[in-house]
């Protein structure tokens, strides 16, 4: 789970969420999603599961909101077709 300031623990609970159904999802491919500064210092091929602790309030929010609102798996689905994976 995400312990970041200012997170409510329904936030938190929302990350376990999407780490459960979206962890595996390469950085590479969320690049594509939310521009090329997501999940700074990471590999290309590392998986969301091991970057959601590290991301930043902001970034987080963006990804939670697709995520609530039920747009995180067609962006994944759309990058991935774009990038080829």
């Amino acid at each position: 789970m995400v312990d970041q300031p200012g997170l409510d623990d329904r936030h938190r609970n929302r990350d376990g969420e999407i780490s459960r159904k979206h962890g595996n999802t390469r950085v590479a491919t969320l690049r594509l999603i939310y521009g090329r500064h997501f999940a700074p210092g990471f590999a290309a091929d590392a998986e969301l599961a091991d970057v959601l602790g590290t991301l930043d309030k902001s970034l987080l929010s963006q990804l939670l909101h697709d995520y609530h609102f039920g747009h995180l798996s067609g962006k994944i689905a759309r990058a991935g077709v774009t990038s080829g994976h």
